[in-house]
């Protein structure tokens, strides 16, 4: 088996929402070095231009293309898949990326980011995929299937508020919502899979991640004792959408340095040093 027949992606076209910053970046990079026609979208049309020109300057063996899109309203999904469809025929892979959070202690988290998070981050997910569904179906075989990879997050699996809440309870959903449409795309061929990272460098956790102190007192935390790397996020995506992922469906990758197996401490211990 070569290794570089089961991880290139030359000649499929991929999808990355909130392809501009953070782990959509990293995953944008990964499947453009692996050969991949890559669209990025995000709200920041002009972000995504600025992206996809520093990624295309590598000279890796694929290429990105950035433009504007918006999955917060339906409106902004159709107009979404409307430049998907301006560009290409058919679609190999979509990575479901897009998100935003909002966090508060708990006695005052408001009523409002509860729907504007699940919107975006639940909501977003599904409409956005069932509206690409045609695209994906058209290019998926038995022997390679069209790839849907969505990012959930440890905060999903394991019971961490954090002051997030209405971003947990979505992660969670779009764990859930990977594995029920796992179930019903696979007689198309097309897989779903999906993601849930622990801390990684992006926007979203600058206030955590923004300096090398706070993330070595981050890492620290990390059962593996580090932050996330790029390359973490660009070797799932790799593996997920190329020919070695072509028989997973429904799996939550849990790129999160162990955190998703933290528990307390022994239960026994202390009876068991006295």
């Amino acid at each position: 088996m070569d290794p570089n027949t089961l991880f290139s992606l030359t000649g499929k076209v991929a999808l990355v929402t909130g392809g501009a910053t953070g782990i959509g970046r990293m995953a944008a990079t990964g499947l453009m070095m692996a050969g991949a026609r890559v669209l990025i979208s995000s709200r920041k049309g002009d972000a995504c231009e600025a992206v996809a020109q520093e990624l295309n300057a590598m000279d890796a063996p694929g290429s990105v293309e950035g433009f504007a899109g918006d999955v917060s309203t339906e409106e902004g999904i159709a107009a979404l898949v409307k430049a998907v469809q301006d560009r290409t025929d058919g679609l190999n892979i979509l990575m479901n990326n897009a998100g935003v959070t909002w966090g508060a202690p708990m006695g005052q988290f408001p009523h409002a980011a509860w729907e504007k998070v699940m919107n975006v981050n639940v909501a977003g997910l599904f409409h956005l995929t069932q509206a690409l569904l045609p695209q994906l179906i058209q290019t998926a075989t038995p022997d390679d299937p069209a790839r849907v990879v969505n990012v959930g997050s440890v905060m999903g699996e394991a019971p961490m508020g954090d002051g997030a809440y209405s971003y947990a309870a979505s992660k969670a959903a779009v764990l859930h919502m990977t594995k029920i449409m796992a179930k019903e795309l696979a007689p198309h061929q097309v897989t779903v899979n999906a993601l849930a990272p622990g801390p990684f460098v992006s926007k979203m956790t600058a206030f955590a991640t923004a300096d090398e102190g706070m993330r070595d007192k981050v890492g620290a935390d990390v059962p593996l004792g580090r932050v996330g790397r790029d390359e973490d996020i660009a070797g799932c995506m790799q593996f997920l959408c190329g020919r070695g992922g072509a028989y997973l469906t429904g799996a939550i990758l849990p790129v999160s340095g162990g955190i998703q197996v933290m528990t307390g401490p022994n239960l026994f211990r202390a009876a068991l040093e006295g």
